[in-house]
């Protein structure tokens, strides 16, 4: 099992270009099961969640014909096979947003219950609520979802789908793309905003689908009877982006990002922009931005809470945490979108933060200096937040599970090394037991 060991201390300084959005992408990537024509997808990042769709969807009849790097054309060959199976389900729960377009498409779907990370309850009862106002008939039998349209097709309707901690994106996804090919208006109340649906609408419009709405909490979507292939450019990655915005922040670094898409991320700007961190922004595209990202030596203290978009992603939550436990002062964050997303606390206090957690909330209480520890990844994002800590920290930390890491960022040992950072995979079994917490 990889692992990396960062030696910490050292300050941050160059240029980076942000890849395509692997949250984007995902969704992107089932759209193909909704056409009889190949659909090319460029920028799309090179990621072990990326590799596992494009093997589930080569499952469902739907094969990449063409290799390129960062490009990705897919054709759907054989419309027969409609089971996608727990073996790959398992390994990420974006595989659920193949439902929505072969219920459509096909009529029939049968899908496993998805997996990823553990970072608490996130149930799909809104993806099937909504496919189900469309007309489909929902069952479960072993772990599977099976889906089926009336004979007659789906129909629209007015589907409501907020819920407990707010909207749903993927089960927004789900449904958008099950209504452009359903009978009639669909109207989506309680829509997920995030700038990967807006997406999302935009390739479905160019392939022919009638969608207004998209970035709004209410989508109307007018059903045609096909839709056909097309050539895209996925959008930056606002994840990728702004956890490098916060290795320069916590390295008291000056990193220029390239393809940014600060307009998606102006809380997150703000956030950073009252932490002491100068965002300097270029370009007439805002979407597709230079942003040249300095830090003061001290970091100020905030409090946020995440929130759906346009509110902080949760995705960034554990960054900044990482970020904040050097600030001058206490700062509060609390969780609303998943709860117990808060796996990182523990492993950032063995490397001497002072974190304290009330429920959904934790108390950062900064200190001078963080120290080098093993630590343990337990989702992607709480990796991400481990290799910043341990770039700022003093001496060396090793961390485990780094195959987290690689579901959602591309080489991100040796971006980083490009930067000034010292990062280096290896393999646990090669690691001396001081490296690891063991005994000598």
């Amino acid at each position: 099992m990889d692992t990396f060991v960062i030696e910490g201390g050292r300050r941050l300084e160059g240029k980076l270009r942000i890849n395509g959005s692997k949250n984007a992408a995902l969704p992107l990537m089932c759209v193909p099961l909704l056409t009889d024509e190949p659909v090319t997808l460029r920028d799309v990042p090179n990621l072990a969640d990326i590799r596992s769709l494009r093997n589930l969807l080569a499952e469902l009849g739907c094969v990449q014909t063409g290799e390129q790097q960062g490009m990705m054309r897919l054709h759907t060959q054989d419309p027969t096979k409609s089971h996608a199976r727990y073996e790959i389900v398992r390994t990420m729960r974006a595989s659920i947003s193949t439902l929505g377009p072969m219920v459509a498409k096909r009529g029939y779907a049968k899908v496993s219950m998805p997996g990823g990370c553990a970072i608490g309850d996130r149930p799909v009862d809104l993806h099937l609520r909504g496919l189900a106002a469309l007309g489909a008939e929902i069952t479960l039998d072993g772990g599977d979802i099976i889906a089926k349209a009336p004979r007659k097709g789906l129909q629209g309707a007015t589907i409501f789908l907020g819920g407990q901690f707010g909207s749903t994106v993927l089960g927004t996804a789900n449904v958008l793309c099950a209504a452009t090919l359903a009978k009639g208006t669909t109207v989506i109340e309680s829509a997920a905003c995030e700038p990967e649906i807006v997406d999302l609408a935009n390739l479905l419009i160019k392939m022919g689908a009638r969608i207004t709405g998209h970035g709004s909490p209410r989508l109307i979507v007018e059903g045609v009877e096909k839709l056909s292939g097309v050539d895209y450019t996925v959008m930056a990655d606002r994840i990728e982006a702004g956890t490098f915005m916060l290795a320069a922040a916590i390295t008291n670094g000056d990193i220029t990002l390239e393809n940014c898409p600060i307009d998606a991320m102006l809380v997150v700007k703000d956030k950073l922009n009252a932490m002491g961190i100068q965002l300097a922004v270029t370009g007439s595209d805002l979407l597709r931005a230079t942003v040249r990202v300095t830090s003061a030596r001290t970091l100020k203290p905030v409090e946020f809470t995440t929130q759906p978009h346009p509110g902080f992603p949760t995705d960034l939550q554990a960054q900044m945490m990482a970020t904040l436990t050097l600030a001058d002062g206490n700062s509060v964050i609390t969780e609303r979108i998943f709860p117990e997303r808060f796996m990182h606390v523990a492993e950032l206090s063995r490397m001497g933060a002072r974190l304290m957690r009330q429920g959904p909330t934790v108390i950062v209480s900064g200190v001078r200096k963080l120290v080098g520890a093993p630590v343990m990844a337990s989702d992607l994002r709480a990796s991400a937040g481990l290799v910043l800590a341990g770039m700022a920290a003093e001496g060396t930390t090793t961390l485990n599970r780094v195959y987290h890491l690689d579901r959602g960022y591309e080489r991100m040992e040796d971006r980083l090394t490009s930067l000034g950072a010292n990062i280096r995979r290896v393999d646990d079994k090669d690691l001396p037991s001081h490296l690891t917490g063991g005994a000598d």
